[in-house]
């Protein structure tokens, strides 16, 4: 089952894809180059079965193969589709997330192949149309604080059913090997890694999802060769099927998922927390048409396409992610930016600019929508990543979104610093000096090598607070014979003042 856009339900609420069976012909024979002998073979996700058809041609040495799925239909077409009986074939109907796993693993003999293709929807997709067909609600990533609530405790289903696998597994040779998103198959290594398993070896061979699903996503087919006496700590990716030798490696080091063994390893000593400098994100309001502001002939338009007559009290000068990863270093709308800290009261608003009050009143029922549950029990109109950082005079700022590791020097607007919102990151500076100083040492070829060896440009948002904050620009600027300039600019950094940022209007 794979990813797809659709207005049927029953096929976003299942993933109801079926594999092609050349596809899953080909993995199986992969598998059995590599060596995989399985006396049992369990398809969790079974679907119309084109892995169960293909596992019974590739391994004839194969004593049992089940197949299970929650649809009877696609089980009679399974059925229907054998070319000839195979008396080791067996499917059985069952919904995965209360099916009895355990009764069919501990009657089917060692050592185990779990193949297939379990759906690739995500447990946020399958809540917003209220589906039955999920695991048991839990943090089970075990986020925290406001990760947790912020929603990086969505997870993609064939992420936890991969994980399930994993348990079934335990202290047992077996092999898993699922076509999955590859961003599933790092988090499942950096599972297993963290967790000190039982790892033989690991190979991701990418597929290209959009010919054989008509999903734009880079997917992979992810083979996981487990034992207990082994704990391998790298994983071989090829580029695709039919390759013979992997284009790198992903590994484990320092605590981290490293996209590039060789590379990191080159670079190493350029790996630790400045503290000094800290990376930041933008300002998050997620109301876009209330409190972003297109500045036009007419005066200042909301996203209703209305002209708001407010003060400029509160409007600060922005630039968004596109603005950013495009290079596009023109401010051409404002933000409204209701608070100098988290949490602050905004009820001095009404005084020093009623207008501002009158319009965000008048807004209130489209701010009270706003789904995160971070707003709740806060000042009216609250934003979060806010603090005195947001108005530093110059930001050296980078995309989250961009595939591309651009450095960007924000410097103020008539006398007003420039914000940013939440998708872009941003490293505040007191002048322009201090500003070209770190666009110079992120600008440099050791700091792009370093940062592109941990970065995985097939995620979403391939670039993170996490991993930039794993540069340590002390250590660059001493690589790059720049440790005094380093030690001006820090030594004589000063708070950066914020009272004179909020005046009433003249």
């Amino acid at each position: 089952m794979a990813i797809k856009q659709s207005k049927n339900r029953t096929t976003t609420e299942f993933g109801d894809f079926q594999t092609p069976e050349t596809l899953a012909l080909l993995t199986t024979q992969l598998l059995r180059r590599l060596g995989i002998k399985p006396r049992s073979i369990i398809e969790p996700t079974c679907g119309k079965g084109a892995f169960v058809s293909a596992a019974a041609s590739s391994f004839s040495d194969a004593e049992t193969i089940i197949g299970v799925d929650i649809n009877q239909s696609y089980l009679n077409v399974a059925k229907n589709a054998m070319k000839q009986q195979d008396e080791r074939i067996k499917f059985v109907q069952g919904d995965f997330f209360k099916f009895d796993w355990e009764s069919i693993i501990s009657q089917s003999d060692k050592p185990f192949l779990i193949i297939g293709n379990p759906p690739w929807v995500t447990s946020s997709n399958l809540g917003a149309i209220d589906s039955d067909n999920l695991p048991e609600k839990s943090n089970f990533h075990g986020r925290q604080g406001i990760e947790a609530i912020t929603g990086k405790s969505n997870f993609d289903i064939s992420e936890w059913m991969l994980l399930r696998y994993l348990d079934w597994l335990k202290n047992d040779e077996g092999t898993i090997a699922v076509l999955c998103k590859t961003s599933v198959a790092r988090k499942i290594l950096l599972h297993i890694w963290k967790k000190k398993g039982a790892l033989h070896a690991a190979h991701i061979y990418k597929i290209d999802a959009l010919q054989h699903f008509g999903a734009a996503v880079d997917a992979c087919f992810f083979i996981l060769e487990l034992n207990p006496k082994a704990q391998t700590l790298s994983c071989d990716v090829f580029d695709a099927l039919n390759a013979t030798t992997p284009s790198h490696k992903l590994g484990f080091l320092d605590g981290h998922i490293i996209s590039d063994i060789t590379t990191f390893n080159r670079h190493r000593h350029l790996l630790g927390i400045d503290g000094n400098y800290t990376w930041r994100s933008g300002i998050k309001h997620d109301c876009s048409k209330i409190m972003e502001l297109a500045i036009t002939p007419d005066g200042y338009q909301n996203g209703l396409g209305e002209i708001v007559p407010i003060e400029e009290t509160f409007l600060f000068p922005m630039l968004k992610s596109s603005d950013i990863g495009n290079g596009r270093i023109i401010c051409r709308r404002m933000m409204l930016v209701t608070q100098k800290l988290i949490g602050e009261n905004t009820n001095y608003i009404k005084t020093d600019a009623p207008k501002t009050w009158d319009y965000l009143q008048q807004s209130a029922v489209l701010l009270s929508k706003r789904g995160s549950v971070i707003y709740k029990n806060k000042p009216a109109f609250s934003i979060f990543g806010v603090g005195s950082y947001s108005f530093a005079p110059w930001k050296i700022a980078i995309s989250g979104f961009y595939k591309n590791l651009q450095f960007v020097k924000i410097g103020s607007v008539k006398n007003r610093p420039v914000v940013v919102d939440d998708t872009v990151y941003f490293l505040p500076c007191q002048s322009e000096e201090e500003a070209c100083f770190i666009e110079e040492l992120l600008q440099s070829q050791e700091a792009h090598e370093f940062l592109r060896s941990m970065i995985h440009w097939d995620e979403k948002r391939p670039i993170t607070v996490e991993i930039l904050k794993r540069l340590n620009l002390k250590n660059l600027a001493v690589m790059m014979g720049r440790t005094k300039d380093y030690e001006f600019f820090t030594q004589s950094k000063q708070q950066i003042p914020l009272m004179p940022l909020f005046q009433k209007s003249a």
